[in-house]
């Protein structure tokens, strides 16, 4: 039997506490210096597209963006390589002001060498949101 990597091991569980709701085990899960850039670039939450740093700034990104949401996340492909693994999603439900939309998605992971997250780098089209929701 393989075993399975430490980046896919936090994926897993990165998907997991989020959609169940569990912030505290979710922080966990990230070194103390992580980042998380969701989506990369700037967006609404993120003006500057500098991310957010430290567990800190990691519990606000959680209270703006993963609280307020009913996710389900379904990875398409997880691509393991050395501390990375890149995960493919075709089919993320959200519902965003009581709005189901469908996101697609890669979102690259990488741990550290106690397997513990470091930086989380999502990518995906605001505009392809906005638009299912009206905008």
């Amino acid at each position: 039997m393989e075993k399975t990597s430490p980046a896919i091991t936090a994926h897993q569980k990165s998907i997991a506490y989020a959609m169940a709701g569990d912030k505290e085990n979710w922080l966990a899960l990230f070194a103390e210096d992580a980042v998380v850039h969701d989506p990369v670039g700037p967006s609404g939450h993120d003006p500057e597209g500098k991310g957010f740093h430290g567990h800190a700034e990691l519990s606000r990104f959680w209270d703006i963006m993963i609280a307020p949401q009913d996710i389900i996340a379904v990875p398409h492909k997880r691509i393991d390589s050395g501390p990375n693994t890149a995960a493919v999603f075709l089919s993320m439900t959200n519902k965003i002001n009581g709005i189901k939309v469908y996101i697609e998605m890669v979102a690259v992971y990488v741990v550290n060498d106690a397997g513990k997250l470091t930086s989380l780098h999502a990518y995906w089209d605001q505009n392809a949101v906005a638009a299912q929701m009206g905008g």
